[in-house]
């Protein structure tokens, strides 16, 4: 037994060291700014479009959609750390415009939006963006993670009951070998959906090439070509003898802890050093406590049930601390503060998964305390009660799956705030002067603002005084007038002010440069909640 024990610390370690950060963490991409910003008005067609993140990013899909509804396709852009800056087509037209935008982040989720400007004047009617991925798709990218959830927590989770603790009833074999070939079916499934999601496409155009180059684009595919493995390594360990079966059946549990640790919400929170053995080591513990119930359940109904139960409920307690232990690592960090459990959908998903993970342990508990002992003493009747109630906790575990794979859609508290604490920026662009202003942070509430201000030429631009105004029209909000004060470092800067409304508020700079000349600027900033 010991022996054992040192082969799984071994096997347990070396992964480990495989979810070893190689890059910052990141949260989920929030857009910061654009220029030309949202809802502006521009004399004359920009030779450039520019998004700001709040992480970088990996464009999937760029259009410019023109006054007539016409959607060109912008191929010419440049990545500078966390600004995409895209080439704008030539000759565009007076009228109102639409960039619309997809990107991954760096938690393999594709986001997007878009960008409304008018040259010259706006038109009479906007055009309207492509509509994005629709609930069909959104439903195969649930079923297809819950179906993956199937085979890499039962499917190599049983293989693992059958190398270390007891051979499968035949009925347990063929119902891990079907989740097995279950996870399996899902793996180009998943991709597929990705990639539908990614560029905002329905069902109809899941064969297209370019819908399985952007999945193959984000951190997705990496996790699932680490589940492919996974599964693989299950399949080897239900067919396996000896050692190598025992083996396969922790290197199948493992695979399945560093697949989910490659790719989303949890493995981009930082830091990660913490946060991707956090998930790890809750998948491995979710892989072998979950694939250990079907077997136990047939098992029970066989007279011999009492030594498998005993070698079962001795592995078991470790295997559970290991799970609640990291499963509360993941989240506090992820949710952060009690009323993100309320207020965010991330945070209601936990509280029922929560619920049921609750009334499974409670399950667990009475046959621990109240049941095992009978079944040991050899009584019939608690056998079956018991084979009853593990199948109930198996039924609880699936419900379990389907709530967490709800995650996919929902970002996570932790990643909500970063991204509203990220600063709005505006660049204010005439013949004469320029500013590039930024608010901190960018969300509704007190705010810094710090404006840098150049001439035409992108020179200096000796001003005597500046002041501010902010006016939110659709909120009533008459115009908040501020003096600035410029900086030793020329920068110029207000404090203290408070937007109170989220929304989209109109700026206007003015710019004393003499006592006879006064430049004005006006743009908008769009405020988050």
């Amino acid at each position: 037994m010991a022996a054992r024990l040192r082969l799984f610390l071994v096997l347990i370690g070396l992964l480990a060291a495989a979810l070893a950060p190689t890059s910052g963490a990141f949260a989920h991409a929030a857009l910061n700014g654009a220029s030309p910003a949202d809802g502006s008005v521009l004399p004359s067609a920009p030779s450039e479009l520019t998004l700001t993140f709040s992480e970088p990013v990996s464009p999937l899909a760029l259009r410019l959609i023109g006054p007539d509804g016409q959607a060109r396709p912008l191929d010419r852009y440049q990545l500078r750390d966390q600004m995409l800056v895209i080439s704008a087509p030539g000759a565009l037209g007076a009228g109102t415009h639409v960039l619309s935008w997809r990107v991954v982040s760096a938690d393999g989720h594709p986001v997007g939006g878009s960008v409304l400007f008018s040259i010259g004047a706006p038109s009479a009617t906007a055009p309207i963006a492509e509509a994005q991925a629709g609930v069909s798709v959104r439903i195969l990218l649930w079923a297809s993670r819950v179906a993956l959830y199937l085979g890499l927590f039962i499917g190599c989770g049983g293989a693992v009951f059958a190398a270390w603790v007891a051979p499968l009833p035949p009925a347990a074999r063929s119902g891990i070998n079907a989740a097995l070939l279950l996870g399996l079916a899902a793996l180009p499934t998943s991709l597929g959906a990705q990639g539908l999601d990614a560029l905002g496409a329905d069902l109809g155009a899941l064969l297209q090439p370019a819908v399985w180059r952007a999945a193959l684009a984000t951190s997705l595919s990496l996790m699932l070509a680490i589940a492919a493995v996974a599964l693989a390594t299950g399949f080897l360990a239900l067919w396996s003898a000896g050692l190598a079966g025992r083996i396969a059946g922790l290197l199948g549990a493992g695979l399945a802890g560093l697949a989910l640790a490659s790719s989303g919400h949890a493995s981009a929170a930082s830091p990660q050093a913490l946060m991707r053995p956090a998930v790890f080591l809750h998948v491995a513990g979710v892989a072998l406590w979950a694939g250990a119930l079907l077997p136990l359940a047939k098992a029970l109904n066989k007279p011999d049930a009492a030594a498998t139960l005993r070698r079962f409920s001795s592995r078991i307690p470790a295997v559970i601390a290991m799970l609640l232990g990291s499963g509360l690592v993941l989240a506090v960090v992820q949710v952060e503060r009690p009323a993100g459990l309320i207020e965010t959908s991330y945070g209601r998903v936990l509280l029922a998964k929560l619920g049921l993970v609750a009334l499974v342990m409670g399950l667990a508990a009475f046959n621990r305390w109240r049941q095992t002992s009978q079944v040991e003493a050899g009584r019939l009747s608690a056998r079956r009660v018991m084979a009853r109630i593990v199948t109930v906790e198996l039924a609880l575990m699936l419900a379990i799956f389907g709530t967490a794979a709800l995650w996919r859609f929902t970002p996570p508290p932790r990643a909500l705030a970063i991204a509203s604490a990220q600063p709005a920026t505006i660049h204010i662009h005439t013949l004469k002067a320029m500013a590039d202003m930024t608010l901190t942070q960018g969300r509704a509430g007190p705010v810094a603002i710090a404006i840098v201000l150049m001439n035409g030429e992108f020179g200096p631009l000796p001003a005597k005084e500046l002041s501010l105004s902010f006016a939110n029209a659709a909120a009533g909000i008459e115009a908040i007038e501020r003096p600035a004060i410029r900086g030793t470092d020329g920068v110029w800067r207000i404090e203290g002010l408070s937007l109170p409304r989220p929304g989209r508020w109109s700026v206007e700079l003015a710019i004393l440069i003499s006592d006879f000349e006064m430049i004005r600027l006006t743009e908008t900033v769009e405020i988050r909640p």
